[in-house]
C-alpha cells in the first residue's frame, strides 16, 4: 500500500467514525442550536475569534471553514457579516445537521461533503480567509499535505486563520477535573491515537469504530503552512481550555498553553501544492 492509500484509509476510517457520533451530538444540542440559531444575527464565535477576524476585515470577505463540523462557527461568520460563506466537511451527517442551522439562521452558507484531502479544484483561490477551528489539526495524518489544500483554497493576498487546542496536551491523558494529570506521552512521539467513541458533550459510550489521532508539534504545523506557501502573521500561546476534554489540566493550572491562535498570510503570487493525491 502507498503513502496516499494509507492516507485515504486514515481519513475514510475517521469519517466512519465521525457519521456514528453524528446523530449523538445531534441528540445533545441540535434542537437548542436550532433555537438560538433562529435568532437574528447569532454567533458562537468568542472574543478572542472575533479580535482576529476583526483584524483580518472578514465583513463582506469570502470565508470558508475546513472541517466545519455542524457549521456553527461558520454560519456566525455569516451572522456577523461575511460574504460567500462555504464549509467543508467529510460527514455528511453532521453537514446535514449544518444546513438545518444555516436554514434556522435564514442564512445562504454553502456545505461541501469530501475527504479534506480531496477538495475540489473549483474551489482553489476561491476565498479571502480561511478557518480552522477547535479540534481538527489532530486529526490529519499528513500536516504538510493538509496544509497544502488548505493554501491552495486561499486567494493571494488572503489569510488563513486558525484557533486550536495546543498540542502540548497530548502530553496527558485528558480526564475530569478531580482526576490526577497522566503525564504518558512524549511531545516529540510520533505514535498515533486511536480513539472509540467521539462524544465530547456527555461522554456517552457506544459500540463504537476506531478514529485516529496524531501528535503535530506546533512548530510542525507552523512549518507546515509555510512550506505550502503562507506567510507567519501572527502566532499567541493562550491559557485557556477551549476543548471539551482536558478539564484535569485546566483544573490543575499549572502553567500550560491550552490552545492558540495562528494566522498566515498567501503572498500575491498564486501557487497550488500538490493538487491530487494519487
Amino acid at each position: 500500500m502507498n503513502e496516499a492509500d494509507k492516507l485515504r484509509e486514515i481519513t475514510s476510517a475517521n469519517r466512519e467514525a465521525w457519521e456514528e457520533a453524528a446523530p449523538i451530538h445531534a441528540k445533545h444540542n441540535q434542537e437548542s442550536l436550532v433555537k438560538i440559531f433562529s435568532e437574528p444575527g447569532h454567533s458562537c464565535l468568542n472574543e478572542i475569534e472575533m479580535v482576529r477576524l476583526e483584524a483580518l476585515d472578514f465583513r463582506g470577505k469570502s470565508v470558508a471553514q475546513v472541517c466545519c463540523n455542524n457549521g456553527r462557527e461558520i454560519i456566525s461568520v455569516k451572522n456577523m457579516g461575511a460574504g460567500r460563506c462555504v464549509g467543508f466537511d467529510g460527514a455528511k451527517s453532521f453537514l446535514e445537521q449544518a444546513r438545518e442551522l444555516a436554514s434556522a439562521a435564514g442564512q445562504d452558507v454553502e456545505f461541501v461533503c469530501c475527504d479534506i484531502y480531496d477538495i475540489d479544484e473549483s474551489y482553489y483561490a476561491a476565498f479571502d480567509i480561511v478557518t480552522i477551528t477547535i479540534g481538527v489539526v489532530s486529526w490529519m495524518p499528513d500536516v504538510d499535505r493538509f496544509f497544502a489544500v488548505v493554501a491552495n483554497l486561499i486567494k493571494s493576498g488572503g489569510a488563513l486563520f486558525i484557533y486550536e487546542q495546543h498540542p502540548i496536551l497530548d502530553m496527558v491523558e485528558p480526564a475530569g477535573p478531580d482526576e490526577p494529570l497522566d503525564w504518558n506521552t512524549s511531545y516529540f512521539s510520533k505514535e498515533s491515537f486511536v480513539e472509540y467513541g467521539l462524544d465530547y458533550f456527555k461522554g456517552e459510550s457506544y459500540d463504537a469504530k476506531p478514529a485516529t489521532s496524531f501528535i503535530h508539534r506546533m512548530s510542525e504545523v507552523i512549518m507546515a503552512g509555510v512550506k505550502s506557501g503562507l506567510s507567519l502573521e501572527h502566532f499567541e500561546e493562550l491559557p485557556h481550555h477551549i476543548s471539551n476534554t482536558w478539564w484535569n489540566i485546566e483544573k490543575a493550572d499549572i502553567g500550560l498553553p491550552m490552545s492558540y491562535t495562528l494566522v498566515l498570510r498567501k503572498g500575491c503570487k498564486p501557487e497550488y501544492n500538490n493538487k491530487k493525491r494519487k
